[in-house]
């Protein structure tokens, strides 16, 4: 058993360190994925502008809610790394060595995880410098970040799944337009009461609603609410359900 999770480990580390590979012959995909939040959180922030019913100043309510709108972004480039493998009979040839099965999603997601961890430091960052500032206990701020992180690997292992429903890269683009009602259509922006009610009911009911209140709450920033059971609940749902799926699809995908 421990030789099995050995091996395990190791063949999924080995993936990994492929994954980060192609950052380096792929750095402006890379710095997209980090700028393109900034551009939101600035665009909302000062552009759109916006706080109608937040108790507070806006800026402390925005950037928790851009933070979990942040782990939506940037599913599309672990998908399309995915179909393309799954395409150019790379998945073949890892097929015929001595690998243990799955690790080739284990090494991707892992990779995502990283990346993602870049763009929630780089937000914070951003936040800190435009006014934002957190007033939970450092506990309750490490829990934030740990509740973010939680939702991308929700969103992650539904995105992989998908990504081998699609089975092509250029189907890819189709599958991520799901993900923008998901992100848009929730609190990240702006108070379920000020909006119509059948449209508050359907952002209350959405996973990164739960999140960003979550956030917000442990942040110590308007608009949060004690949710955290739910901002655990939703995300672990989720995997529960993507993972054997994903699992199961790439197994049969390489049969």
């Amino acid at each position: 058993m421990s030789t099995s999770l050995s091996w395990a480990v190791t063949d999924s580390w080995t993936m990994t360190r492929r994954e980060l590979a192609h950052w380096a012959r792929q750095p402006v995909q890379v710095v997209v994925g980090l700028v393109f939040p900034v551009m939101l959180l600035v665009m909302f922030g000062y552009l759109v502008g916006g706080g109608k019913g937040v108790e507070g100043d806006y800026v402390d309510f925005l950037v928790p809610g851009m933070l979990a709108l942040t782990m939506a972004f940037g599913l599309e480039s672990t998908m399309v790394a995915i179909t393309q493998d799954l395409n150019k009979g790379v998945i073949d040839r890892f097929r015929s060595m001595p690998m243990t099965n799955g690790a080739v999603l284990v090494g991707r997601s892992v990779a995502d995880m990283l990346q993602s961890a870049a763009s929630i430091a780089v937000m914070a960052g951003v936040g800190l410098a435009i006014g934002w500032r957190p007033h939970g206990s450092f506990g309750a701020v490490l829990g934030a970040f740990g509740l973010l992180l939680l939702l991308r690997f929700a969103m992650l292992w539904l995105g992989i799944w998908l990504a081998m429903v699609a089975g092509k890269p250029e189907l890819v683009q189709a599958v991520q337009i799901l993900v923008w009602p998901v992100g848009f259509l929730s609190n990240a922006f702006a108070v379920p009461s000020t909006m119509p009610d059948w449209l508050g009911a359907v952002v209350e009911w959405n996973p990164m609603s739960a999140t960003a209140s979550s956030v917000r709450y442990l942040f110590g920033n308007p608009g949060g609410a004690d949710e955290v059971w739910l901002a655990v609940a939703w995300p672990v749902g989720l995997v529960a359900v993507f993972f054997p799926l994903a699992v199961r699809r790439f197994t049969g995908l390489s049969k």
